[in-house]
């Protein structure tokens, strides 16, 4: 008998969503009252220090250095600040976008900038989920070449384990010691920056190469966007082979075989060939 696992699903699907508000409501509401508070007294202070001006000139001056802020410009440092539209800076934002990372700290401020954007991305998205698709394509058939070469009982998952073990290693460990060398950031800040920029949530609050105090080589956020599109594809299949599990998972929970079937099976079962395991979904 067949029970549907899917409004199980769904109720699960909101319960997590309702579980991650309450918690990130009581990790971050106070910790932003506090710095909501500590600004404005540091606004009073300034007021206090500098008599000469008034609450509504420094808010309009806040407000200029938040529109600098929105349109790329780094408040900090001065005009001799590298452009973040430089053939380096450009071409990851352009990776930005086709992989739909969007961080926020940058975008086009220009009419037609903004009209090229939108039809850049109407080609480069398809195109990107076609390129990432055929890469882990290849990944796939290099994980079932690995398991052809294992051949021994009880083994049919070293080829996983390799896969997830190099591709942690490659792309989740080691990238943060980069970043955290180059950036000035900690090993835990440039591993949040890695999974929420490979995970395509790109919240924006890290971005490599932003920093004006800092003199990056010119090829750096380039080699950057490239490591992302691998890390993406790889990230990808990982939570595919999760989520298939995870429905595969559900589906024996809920269903209730019948017993004559699985004694058929059963006897199916040891006349044929042991079968791998393990299922790569592509």
């Amino acid at each position: 008998q067949q029970i549907s696992w899917t409004p199980l699903l769904v109720l699960g699907y909101l319960f997590y969503l309702l579980l991650g508000a309450m918690v990130f409501q009581l990790l971050e509401k106070q910790a932003e009252t506090h710095f909501r508070d500590q600004f404005q007294m540091e606004k009073l202070k300034f007021l206090q220090n500098y008599t000469c001006l008034d609450r509504q000139a420094l808010e309009q001056f806040v407000q200029v250095l938040m529109e600098a802020w929105e349109k790329g410009v780094n408040p900090e440092g001065n005009s001799t600040n590298p452009s973040n539209w430089d053939f380096s800076n450009s071409f990851f934002f352009a990776g930005t976008v086709v992989t739909t990372i969007g961080y926020g700290n940058l975008s086009p401020s220009t009419v037609a900038g903004q009209i090229f954007c939108v039809f850049y991305a109407l080609f480069g998205v398809p195109l990107n989920l076609a390129f990432l698709n055929q890469l882990g394509k290849g990944l796939n058939a290099h994980l079932i070449t690995l398991e052809r070469w294992v051949q021994k009982p009880g083994r049919a998952q070293v080829q996983l384990s390799i896969f997830l073990t190099a591709g942690t290693l490659l792309f989740l460990v080691f990238p943060p010691l980069v970043f955290s060398y180059v950036e000035g950031w900690s090993y835990g800040e440039g591993f949040y920056f890695t999974f929420i920029t490979l995970s395509t949530i790109g919240f924006g609050d890290y971005v490599v190469g932003t920093n004006p105090n800092k003199h990056y080589i010119p090829v750096y956020r380039s080699l950057t966007a490239i490591w992302i599109v691998f890390g993406l594809a790889w990230l990808a299949l990982v939570f595919n082979v999760g989520a298939d599990l995870m429905e595969k998972f559900l589906q024996l929970k809920w269903h209730k075989p019948d017993l004559n079937l699985a004694e058929g099976a059963t006897i199916k079962l040891e006349d044929e060939p042991e079968q791998p395991r393990i299922h790569i979904p592509s």
